[in-house]
């Protein structure tokens, strides 16, 4: 399992990269993983303000449609328009190309972000 450390985590399998009050967000390795073959992304419009926990969309794979939560609270400044047109870079490039939404936070990342190791640890269960 591919798990940067240099991301922040999720229990749900969302990763976070924090960039000043800039926060890229994505699924792990182990939910596209999980997920199988990517077929479909529901994002928020540029715009939309999330909270931390809530649900920011919807990934549809060619076994079943999953909720993507928001890892952390802010406003959705950017969504990944090359992704949502081949959703397939989620499978090839989870932490890259495959990003779904860039977001800018209100207040600090909520205290439920895991380090990788953390994550490995969880995700092991």
């Amino acid at each position: 399992m591919n798990v940067p450390a240099d991301l922040l985590y999720t229990k749900s399998h969302e990763w976070v990269k924090i960039d000043g009050d800039v926060a890229t967000i994505g699924i792990t390795d182990h939910a596209q993983s999980e997920l199988g073959d990517i077929v479909y992304l529901d994002l928020p419009n540029v715009g939309r303000a999330l909270r931390a926990g809530e649900i920011l969309g919807s990934i549809e794979s060619v076994k079943t449609v999953s909720d993507v939560y928001a890892p952390i609270s802010g406003e959705v400044t950017d969504i990944n328009e090359i992704a949502k047109m081949s959703p397939e870079n989620v499978n090839s490039d989870p932490y890259g190309d495959g990003w779904l939404i860039k977001v800018k936070m209100t207040g600090k990342a909520d205290g439920d972000l895991m380090n990788a190791e953390a994550y490995e640890q969880e995700s092991a269960h």
